[in-house]
């Protein structure tokens, strides 16, 4: 349930005769992300004229937007739309009321049918839709440092498990004492690092079976994959709580380090410093993973009680369309939600994420909203952080394990 439902402007006519404006609540501070952003704005400059779009962005990332938005919700001061990671995140914004039903705007204008059917059972909550996807990512990539890796003597493949990926960081502490083997930033980058160990190591329906109880938290195959995830650690810089996700990125194009675990928004900042694919920098899947696509969806909702109503109708109208979609993704990296899009003219990693896209088992992000709320990612970065920075010995692992365990609860009802 919510506050409202909202019905699609007419298709092809400026439903907004008055001027107006839009508020849009964002985290996307990134350079490849502003320009994405300014994608969409010239899109509603074409199509909705008298629509101004206000870029109400912020720094800090998602974990940062989702407390700062409900200060906003409670003081009365929504945006009229804001930034939302389909799944599970999103579905903290309807439980509590925050935002509208937009199920009309997906009736009349067919925007169901444009969507991949599993992506479709994502935005889809109680018989109702809430966001407009507009770019997915891909979470579990490896990228590395071409040089690194020939001045350390390690050869470049796709490794097919972590044990070779860590017989690979071995080679490189080995070979260049200076050189960080594998980059990391605080927890959120932690968190993202640990979901693709679980993922390596359990599986794609194994690591499904977290979320709905059907694998165990406190199972061997947990702990397997937290040990995996120590040794991990023990191969990332010292100054990482320092840093976020793109200042650990840095660490690669400044050839401070060989590896680094992170989704496909890092090309838009290897690309940004003249990097080529293929010879200053290689990808793969996460060793491990192969054949398995680790969801991360950007998505905007409407906020309830949003103050300019007109407006808001307008840029779910232009931020649904083909060539919004087209030319954001363009521009962050990422592909677009909608499967009725010519990719030809997009880089060679994102026309290999659509493949993989299309045809891989899909399984959803904990750090990046799709597999857990907003509380448990609170949790489940709380307990990482406390876990990296301890000795990570066994009797800390446990704990950690215990902790992770009660941020995935599944509450079971009772039998009548």
């Amino acid at each position: 349930a919510c506050a409202a439902s909202v019905s699609p402007p007419s298709a092809g006519k400026e439903s907004t005769p008055a001027t107006t404006e839009v508020v849009v609540f964002n985290w996307w501070s990134t350079e490849s992300e502003r320009l994405g952003f300014a994608e969409l704005e010239s899109a509603m400059e074409l199509k909705h004229p008298n629509v101004k779009v206000v870029n109400d962005s912020i720094e800090g990332g998602g974990n940062s937007g989702h407390g700062l938005l409900q200060t906003r919700f409670a003081a009365g001061e929504p945006p009229d739309s804001f930034l939302v990671h389909a799944g599970k995140e999103a579905q903290d914004y309807v439980a509590a009321k925050q935002v509208s039903d937009i199920s009309a705007f997906y009736e009349e204008s067919g925007l169901a049918g444009v969507f991949p059917k599993d992506l479709v059972g994502i935005l889809f909550e109680n018989q109702k839709f809430y966001c407009v996807p507009v770019s997915v990512h891909r979470g579990n990539v490896l990228w590395a440092s071409a040089l690194v890796l020939k001045d350390a003597g390690v050869k470049w493949k796709e490794f097919a498990n972590l044990a070779e990926f860590i017989a690979a960081l071995d080679q490189v502490k080995a070979a260049a004492p200076g050189v960080i083997p594998l980059a990391i930033g605080s927890a959120g980058t932690q968190v993202h690092l640990l979901e693709t160990v679980l993922i390596a190591q359990l599986g794609a329906d194994g690591y499904r079976g977290l979320f709905d109880g059907t694998t165990d938290w406190k199972g061997e195959g947990v702990t397997k994959a937290l040990r995996v995830f120590a040794t991990l650690m023990t191969y990332t810089n010292a100054d990482r709580d320092n840093l976020d996700w793109e200042g650990a990125a840095e660490l690669i194009v400044e050839k401070k380090a060989a590896f680094y675990i992170m989704g496909d928004w890092v090309p838009a900042l290897t690309e940004a410093n003249k990097w080529t694919l293929g010879k200053d920098y290689y990808w793969s899947a996460v060793p491990g993973t192969a054949g398995i696509f680790d969801l991360v969806v950007d998505s905007f909702a409407l906020a309830a009680g949003a103050k300019h109503p007109d407006g808001a109708k307008a840029w779910l109208d232009v931020i649904s369309s083909k060539d919004a979609q087209l030319a954001l993704n363009k521009a962050n990296g990422a592909i677009p939600a909608r499967i009725d899009i010519d990719l030809e003219d997009f880089s060679q990693y994102q026309q290999a994420a659509a493949k993989s896209f299309a045809k891989d088992k899909l399984v959803g992000s904990i750090q990046h909203g799709v597999a857990a709320t907003v509380k448990q990612n609170d949790e489940t970065n709380a307990a990482t952080e406390k876990f990296t920075a301890s000795a990570m010995a066994e009797a800390d692992l446990q704990k950690f394990q215990d902790a992770l365990a009660a941020a995935f609860a599944v509450e079971i009802p009772p039998t009548p």
